[in-house]
């Protein structure tokens, strides 16, 4: 089945142009099929390369997946054209009146500051606390990830101390979870931070569970097992130039302090063509997300409140060791 975007989206024909298998309105509505409802909070700067990254991920999915651009109300992008906003994304405000099967919550380019003096946090706040009853499973990736565990469990970030950035072999600790179902032994991600997480301080948290993680890297990928949401920490979702287009971008903001990327350019020299080592298992995690949530989630959403509620009993305070 096909992925639904806006018919005018830059998206649709670079994935178009790709063979993804992209649905119009018209003819969304004339199957006779409950289409899986996915809302994307984009938080990064360059907004049109981010939704190509995630709906070519999401639209390889056999079913039909309908997915909602939303943005944040109280931050106003300066890198992505007002008239794209305006025509493609809804202000949360606007659609919290709605129930999703998933959320994807993006990284944003303020890894280092503390999360309560970013400009947009109370209103991300509002936005996790209603997926609480809203949402089925939320995907977090890299920041947005970060923000998503501190804010419900008051997990911390710690500083690096220089960024982290290029392609590093991963390990699964659980092969027979679900996420990572038909992951190789060994495999690539891209890696992009100039933050972590650590590993005693989810080990507190039962709900918790690491699935991924690298000796070069740490913690990669984090399961909740009572929310049902993803964490993830890298970027199975990037293209093949996207670190490249990272590190020249970092080069002219802080010459003194870049390295190039490891393991990513060929014989480590950036004038050479990267290869993309990583792209089957971006495919294959967002797949066995999509699988998770086709399977478990209520055909009807008007349902999914009261479900979520009953569910947060059962679990006990927020950050209290719940068994699963």
């Amino acid at each position: 089945m096909p992925i639904k975007i806006p018919d005018n989206l830059p998206a649709r024909k670079t994935l178009q142009e790709e063979g993804v298998d992209v649905i119009s309105e018209h003819d969304a509505i004339r199957q006779d099929i409950r289409p899986l409802k996915v809302a994307l909070l984009n938080l990064m700067p360059e907004k049109i390369k981010t939704e190509t990254q995630i709906t070519r991920l999401l639209g390889a999915s056999p079913l039909q997946i309908e997915v909602t651009l939303i943005t944040t109300a109280s931050y106003t992008p300066t890198n992505t054209p007002r008239e794209h906003m305006l025509a493609f994304y809804e202000p949360f405000h606007e659609i919290e009146d709605q129930s999703f099967d998933g959320l994807i919550v993006t990284g944003a380019p303020v890894e280092e500051m503390p999360f309560e003096e970013v400009q947009y946090w109370d209103e991300l706040t509002q936005v996790f606390d209603w997926a609480e009853t809203n949402v089925f499973s939320s995907f977090n990736i890299c920041w947005g990830a970060q923000a998503s565990l501190y804010h419900h469990y008051k997990i911390p970030k710690y500083s690096l101390p220089q960024k982290i950035a290029g392609v590093f072999p991963h390990r699964i600790n659980r092969r027979n979870a679900g996420l990572v179902r038909g992951f190789n032994d060994q495999f690539y991600v891209p890696v992009s931070r100039y933050t972590e997480v650590r590993g005693k301080d989810i080990d507190k948290h039962r709900e918790l569970e690491v699935l991924i993680e690298s000796d070069k890297s740490g913690i990669c990928l984090i399961h909740d097992r009572v929310r049902h949401d993803v964490h993830i920490f890298n970027h199975l979702e990037y293209d093949t130039w996207t670190l490249s287009d990272e590190y020249n971008r970092d080069v002219k903001a802080r010459p003194d302090t870049v390295f190039v990327p490891h393991h990513y350019f060929p014989d480590n020299n950036p004038a050479l063509t990267p290869h993309n080592t990583w792209r089957a298992h971006g495919h294959l995690l967002f797949s066995n997300w999509i699988n998770l949530v086709y399977q478990s989630a209520p055909f009807e959403l008007d349902t999914l409140g009261n479900e979520r509620k009953k569910m947060a009993k059962t679990k006990g305070a927020k950050g209290s060791k719940a068994k699963v």
